[in-house]
């Protein structure tokens, strides 16, 4: 990592949307109204139902599914509103004749896919194509603790969980803030990380390194995660016919499958990262971001053990791909929560 020159920026490349046209409309226009659509209905819906409330304040950070837009969008749509909200006031802070100067950071944390990486790195690039642009501070501060490494522009390119969160968050920008380049006075930047094949001591680690720098007020996390990824293409297909907490019937497979994501989200709520840990344990459960969400909730855990910052998390939007009935379906499940 640089060091010494805070001025120089350490980003080396431009990241290129990878995924759009495949994973997401490439045609921007489109793009923008298939998220708003995403974004209203879920509005519409939490008016209508609202979530049990967890507590009162500012909306902290999110965790969101990342697979296609059609498949996943509506759900991430529930917890993006978490992002419009604490945008929303942090402008208004901002226009207040005592607000802060201070950019926003929006973290996202996500796993890889594609590469074997042990540790965690940073997104190498100066900005994300949507437009976004990275926090290189941020970047800094965590490359100088030696404990992060750098992504390479293919590796970073390659990996869909992070990407899949960039447009939302460009959406989000763009309602509350309208355009804007990088140079403008008040906005809102993103920093990247791949969290890798990390261990419980490692996840405990980055979650303490990370917690200070995400208890800032103006940093907003996104954890990238789907949930069960059940069938024989996944090589993950157990089931049960019963609920083996009180013996009632799953009538179908779907049943089993929401029950079994269910217990490991009320350990998410629980904001007890061995709980987690032990649940994984136990379940084998394909929760594809599992090393991110643990990592964050260590941090969540180190700033409530310090007085630094206590929030709570509530899930508030569960789906799956398809419902199965038959051991020769498959299914993603997509749960979106809120902190």
């Amino acid at each position: 990592g640089s060091s010494g020159n805070n001025n120089a920026e350490s980003g080396t490349y431009v990241r290129r949307a990878h995924h759009a046209g495949s994973w997401y409309s490439s045609n921007t226009k489109q793009l923008n109204t298939t998220l708003g659509r995403y974004l209203s209905d879920a509005e519409e819906d939490l008016s209508n139902n609202p979530p049990v409330p967890g507590g009162n304040g500012m909306p902290r950070g999110i965790i969101s599914p990342h697979a296609g837009y059609d498949y996943s969008g509506p759900s991430a749509a529930f917890s993006y509103l978490a992002l419009t909200e604490f945008l929303t006031a942090k402008v208004s802070a901002h226009h207040h004749p005592a607000g802060t100067q201070q950019d926003i950071t929006v973290v996202v944390l996500h796993p890889s896919h594609h590469v074997y990486l042990s540790g965690a790195a940073v997104s190498g690039a100066t900005v994300i194509r949507t437009p976004l642009c990275v926090d290189d501070n941020l970047r800094q501060s965590l490359v100088k603790t030696g404990k992060f490494s750098t992504m390479e522009q293919h590796v970073d390119e390659a990996e869909h969980s992070g990407e899949m969160q960039y447009p939302y968050i460009a959406k989000v920008i763009n309602d509350v803030l309208g355009g804007g380049d990088c140079s403008t006075s008040f906005h809102v930047k993103v920093l990247p990380i791949m969290i890798g094949a990390t261990s419980t001591s490692q996840e405990q680690k980055f979650g303490r390194i990370l917690a200070p720098f995400l208890a800032q007020p103006h940093v907003f996390t996104v954890v990238s995660s789907d949930f069960c990824h059940w069938g024989k293409r996944f090589s993950y297909y157990p089931h049960l016919s019963s609920n083996p907490d009180d013996g009632s019937p799953f009538n179908q497979i779907a049943d089993y499958i929401e029950w079994l994501d269910r217990k490991g989200m009320t350990k998410i709520e629980m904001q007890n990262p061995g709980a987690f840990a032990t649940y994984l344990k136990e379940h084998s459960n394909t929760i594809c971001g599992r090393h991110p969400i643990a990592v964050w909730l260590e941090s969540v855990a180190a700033n409530k053990q310090s007085g630094f910052e206590r929030v709570n998390v509530a899930f508030v939007k569960y789906d799956q791909s398809s419902r199965v009935s038959t051991v020769d379906e498959s299914s993603v499940s997509y749960a979106s929560a809120v902190a």
